[in-house]
This record gives structure tokens, C-alpha cells and sequence, in this order.
């Protein structure tokens, strides 16, 4: 039986909706829950309506209709500073005429508290985020990295309760991308905050979140951890959208079929199987990934099909631009779409 009286939510969203002047729709009437203490990526294409999402519950945009709880209290006409919340932009925002411990103190200088005072703080602040030994240091002296930690500490010298990230890993290079989001979900573990960070990035999502929420068109796709998202599909958008599926027509409808999920012969071996031709072979290192066209002719809207090898499956039995191949995959390996979404709420 399911619990009647679940633990509060730190962010609830209640058919949140946000409609612009000349009447298109970037949100549209979402419904979401964030468990207190988790990390939750907001996931989509561009103009999917995460970036107004957050914005609204930073309460940097206004609603057009709906309300947002932080904690079962009403913040949806509050005025940011108010919330509870606190934001790390995309380019961090920190001022390049100030120190680092200036900028980690500057919204405390804003609210009159006394130099001293807001210094040592925002010293702490650093200390936590080894930064300490840089508090003189102005942001053109400091890395990419060391930019977002000072960002960091500013956000958290608020005391927020929820931390509102928004796209934070973007200006990065690709190693220090992955380097910071090792550190990022580090902090909200050792903060034990809730973070709400929307990305684009299929990955960055994947290592980061409890809860991944895929949006589409300003809506819900679907919500849930991320091996959930990633082996249960709810929709053909999000098995496209996530990558690494194959979505096939078969009698029993459309599936979803995982690259590595599907095994390779060579046609003249005679194994049963979709008959194909490769088209595109591509080495990754640890995998190698093979482009098919079906023969079939209606597998797919364009009769494309992924493969990803073992390498050393490729070794032992390597393929060529023009190799005929027939492709198969164990029933269980076939994820079949549910014909009505029914996105649960995340817990």
C-alpha cells in the first residue's frame, strides 16, 4: 500500500504553465515532484521549456499560471531573494573587477552585513570548496574550474535550500566537464541540498542525477532514474532523444533496441536475423560502431540501423562498407513502448 502521507517534497511544481504574448507555449502545464536532498537533471532539446522551468522556480520568469512549493510553501509570487533558492549561471556571472572572496561576499555586502563579518564567511566558503588559497585571486587569474567553484561558494553564502543550476558545465572543455561534474555531485552529497541543474547533455545527466526529467515541447516526457530513462524508454522521442537505441517496426508494433543489445553474423553464415548491409564503420577505442541499411526496407523511417561492437568482438570478426549482415537480439532485449504515457511523479 502506498504511503498516504509521503515525505514532503523540497520543490513541487503544480501544472506550472508559461505562456508568452504573441501565444506560443514554453511550458505547458508541467506537474513534477523533487525529493528533498536529490539531484534532479532537467534533460531535453533546445526549446523543450527547461531553462523557463528553472527560471520560474528561481522566480527570474513569471507564471502564467500553476504555483511552485519549496517545502509546501507557496513561492510562487515571492520575489527571488525570498525563495530560498539560489542560481550558478551558465558563464558563472562573477564580477572580473573583484577578488574571489569579494564575489563569494557580495550578497552579503548587499544586505549591509559588516566586512569582517561577511569576509570570514565567505572564507569558509572557499576553505569548503578548496579555494581558500586563491581568495585574492580575481577571475581572470583563476581556470574554468576553479571559476565554478567560486561560483559555488557565492550561491551557497545565501544558505539556499535548493541550488538551481543552469547549464554550469557548457563553457567547459570535454576533460574538465567531466572532472566538474565529479566535484558537483561531490558538493550536493556533502551539502546534502537538492539540485535542480538542466543540461542538454544526454551523459552529463546520466552521471549526475537521481531523477532525470525529459521534456519535450514544454512537457513531461518522462521522469525517473537514469537506468530507468535509459532501458525503459516511455516514449519513441526519448529512446531517440537519449541515444544509443534503435527503434524498429515490428509486427507487434514499434521497439526500442539498445546498439550494444544487438548481435551481428555475416549473411553468408545463414543465421536468422534482419538481412542488412553495413554501411559505416567507426572506431571508438573501447567500442567499435557500425551504421546498417536494412534490406527489409520498413524497419525504420529510413531503414537505419546502430551497432556498437566490443572491440574485441570487432577483432575477431571485423565488417566492411558493403558487408551483407543479418542482425538479431533476444526478445527480452526488445523494449516495447507503452501505447498510453503515464509519467509517475518523481518520489
Amino acid at each position: 500500500m502506498d504511503d498516504p502521507t509521503p515525505t514532503p517534497a523540497a520543490i513541487e511544481l503544480i501544472a506550472l504553465t508559461k505562456r508568452y504574448a504573441q501565444g506560443s507555449v514554453a511550458v505547458d502545464s508541467v506537474n513534477l515532484r523533487i525529493a528533498s536532498g536529490s539531484y534532479c537533471c532537467l534533460l531535453g532539446p533546445s526549446g523543450c521549456g527547461k531553462s523557463t522551468t528553472l527560471r520560474m522556480i528561481a522566480g527570474h520568469e513569471s507564471t502564467t499560471s500553476g504555483d511552485i512549493l519549496l517545502e509546501n510553501r507557496n513561492i510562487t509570487a515571492l520575489p527571488a531573494a525570498d525563495r530560498g533558492t539560489a542560481m550558478m549561471f551558465q558563464s558563472f556571472a562573477l564580477f572580473p573587477h573583484l577578488t574571489a572572496l569579494d564575489n563569494v561576499a557580495f550578497s552579503l555586502k548587499m544586505k549591509g552585513v559588516d566586512k569582517a563579518t561577511r569576509h570570514r564567511q565567505a572564507q569558509d566558503l572557499l576553505e569548503r570548496v578548496a579555494m581558500g588559497h586563491l581568495a585574492q585571486r580575481k577571475p581572470g587569474e583563476l581556470s574554468g574550474g576553479q571559476q565554478q567553484r567560486v561560483a559555488l561558494a557565492r550561491a551557497l553564502i545565501t544558505q539556499p535550500r535548493v541550488l538551481l543550476l543552469d547549464e554550469p558545465l557548457s563553457a567547459l572543455d570535454p576533460f574538465l566537464r567531466i572532472q566538474m561534474r565529479a566535484e558537483l555531485r561531490h558538493w550536493q552529497r556533502e551539502l546534502g541540498l537538492t539540485f535542480i541543474h538542466v543540461t542538454h547533455s544526454q551523459e552529463e545527466a546520466m552521471a549526475l542525477a537521481d531523477t532525470m526529467v525529459v521534456m519535450n515541447h514544454g512537457r513531461i516526457e518522462q521522469v525517473g532514474a537514469p537506468r530507468e530513462v535509459y532501458n525503459r524508454p516511455a516514449s519513441e522521442f526519448v529512446a531517440r532523444f537519449m541515444g544509443g537505441h534503435n527503434v524498429l517496426a515490428t509486427t507487434q508494433g514499434k521497439v526500442a533496441v539498445r546498439n550494444d543489445h544487438i548481435q551481428l553474423a555475416p549473411a553468408h553464415t545463414g543465421a536468422s536475423g534482419w538481412p542488412a548491409t553495413v554501411s559505416d564503420v567507426e572506431y571508438q577505442g573501447t567500442y567499435v560502431l557500425l551504421g546498417l541499411k536494412l534490406s527489409a526496407g520498413d524497419g525504420t523511417d529510413d531503414n537505419s540501423v546502430s551497432v556498437m561492437l566490443p572491440e574485441a568482438t570487432f577483432v575477431q570478426q571485423p565488417y566492411s562498407p558493403g558487408d551483407a549482415v543479418s542482425l538479431s537480439w533476444a526478445p527480452w532485449q526488445a523494449h516495447t513502448f507503452p501505447p498510453v504515457l503515464d509519467v509517475p511523479a518523481a518520489a
